[in-house]
């Protein structure tokens, strides 16, 4: 019983000296020691340049020109020669309505134009001067024949009716592409849209800025707008209009102007990004900072091997950098040429031994 008791004990001494972890020595009393670790880091040389101070928020992308288009003489639809997403240039017959009325219109009109013409030619030939002759009598006899004819309201009639009559031909007033084409051939077109007609080549972005960040904003600085459905998409412009009154909640609206490109929609939802240049600042990436003692900080590296923090503060940051400035009311000091870790300082302390990854 007592071999069997020894036994035991030795194989579990084994086990336990089997299961030492690697890199950890054992001493005399079955103690062990912990290896040293050397923390490997990235560091960039600190130098100062242009900073591109951001501004983000969302808006939403608005067509440079866009209109509605209704048939000024409604009617039952004759022909739709387009379909939603066609790009049609300036003239372009959009949609035609059928009104034998209106033709009928413009017909009995040109017939009494003509009437009151020779109407007023028999006048002017009462009064002595040649048939058809509206050149050598005096302007006043001319008007007083015009009038006692008929001839002007005659005239004004026909140009009423062919204005009716055009009315009935759907035409784009610019060049762009149909949207919300709905009516077909032999539907009853009303008083609502037939179509929209959108010219995407460029994009207006409406978005709001807090009132805090007037001061920033500028007419013809760069703006980026991204689409949320794809970030692919992303195309350039510049801030053209910036609203001079803030609203209820402390925002201000601005406008930019961006080029169209393929993907990109009237209506879709975009994050604009405003971008003014600041030169000559302390740039480091974000990754260079963390958080110690609850405040923001950096490690420096210097040729005996060791990580020193440096409190700082953060002027300005975008989307991967920050502008710092050493933390004077610390003691802290920051100078171009010094070396900042920029990666593997997550878990490091004030004077951690580290090493330079390779």
């Amino acid at each position: 019983m007592k071999k069997s008791n020894i036994c035991l004990m030795t194989g579990i001494l084994l086990f336990l000296v089997s299961c030492a972890p690697k890199g950890e020595k054992t001493g005399e009393e079955g103690r062990t020691t912990p290896g040293i670790q050397l923390n490997e880091v990235e560091v960039v040389s600190l130098r100062k340049t242009d900073f591109r101070r951001q501004l983000l928020s969302n808006g939403k992308l608005v067509a440079a020109s866009r209109t509605s288009l209704v048939f000024s003489s409604p009617g039952p639809i004759a022909r739709v020669n387009v379909k939603n997403g066609d790009w049609v240039t300036q003239g372009t017959v959009i949609a035609t309505v059928s009104r034998p009325d209106l033709e009928w219109e413009v017909k009995e009109a040109e017939s009494s134009l003509e009437k009151a013409r020779m109407d007023m030619f028999d006048y002017l030939v009462g009064q002595g001067y040649p048939a058809r002759d509206t050149l050598s009598p005096p302007a006043d006899i001319v008007l007083a024949a015009k009038m006692r004819s008929g001839y002007m309201s005659a005239r004004n009639a026909l140009a009423k009716a062919r204005l009716n009559l055009a009315g009935t031909v759907l035409r784009a007033p610019f060049s762009g592409r149909v949207a919300n084409a709905r009516l077909h051939p032999h539907d009853l077109s009303g008083t609502e849209p037939f179509c929209a007609l959108i010219d995407d080549s460029a994009f207006d972005v409406d978005f709001t800025v807090m009132e805090s960040e007037y001061g920033f904003l500028s007419i013809g600085l760069p703006v980026v707008v991204t689409p949320f459905a794809d970030a692919a998409l992303s195309c350039s412009g510049v801030v053209k209009d910036i609203n001079p009154q803030v609203d209820k909640k402390g925002q201000i609206m601005v406008r930019g102007r961006v080029k169209g490109g393929k993907g990109l929609l009237d209506g879709m939802n975009v994050k604009a990004t405003v971008e003014r240049i600041i030169p000559d600042q302390l740039v480091v990436p974000r990754s260079a900072v963390v958080v110690r003692d609850n405040k923001d900080v950096l490690f420096t590296y210097s040729e005996d091997g060791k990580a020193h923090w440096v409190y700082v503060n953060i002027l300005y940051s975008n989307a991967d950098s920050h502008v710092v400035l050493a933390d004077a009311t610390r003691g802290a000091v920051l100078s171009e040429g010094d070396c900042v870790i920029v990666s593997g300082n997550l878990n490091l302390a004030d004077g951690s031994s580290v090493t330079l990854r390779k």
